[in-house]
């Protein structure tokens, strides 16, 4: 895999886990008794769906109860700006800045003495005619 590549996957990464990161959810689940019923996040949960004659056990028990689990997501992202940075920090962003624009500058064009010669007009090639070729 070439470093473009790692470097697409590396960064859809980083973007998936701080959208993740900064998202809130619940989760919702249902128990009857001791067992799990269902597990929903977007969705609400389905109630207990059991036959007839353990439906009638269930209720002297009333052993159903739905739980939440509630998953904060991060409130506080630190964020600065250029008035929080130093002399020296200003100084090294604008050096790097700089350095990395002239890194593509383009090299001076070059001289080409011949560029506007045309060959003469051959009406017959030579070497083919008298048979004759450099090996």
């Amino acid at each position: 895999m070439n470093q473009k590549g790692v470097h697409k996957i590396l960064s859809l990464a980083m973007a998936i886990l701080l959208l993740l990161s900064t998202n809130s959810f619940i989760l919702e689940k249902h128990f009857c008794g001791d067992v799990l019923i269902d597990t929903s996040i977007f969705s609400k949960v389905n109630s207990c769906d059991v036959d007839e004659t353990s439906k009638a056990a269930l209720e002297k028990k009333s052993c159903c109860e739905n739980e939440l689990e509630i998953v904060k997501g991060q409130d506080k992202l630190k964020k600065t700006s250029s008035e929080d940075l130093q002399i020296d920090q200003h100084f090294l962003i604008t050096t790097f800045i700089f350095s990395y624009i002239n890194l593509f500058e383009g090299l001076p064009e070059q001289v080409i003495p011949h560029k506007d010669y045309s060959p003469p007009i051959l009406v017959t090639d030579i070497q083919v005619l008298n048979q004759v070729f450099t090996i």
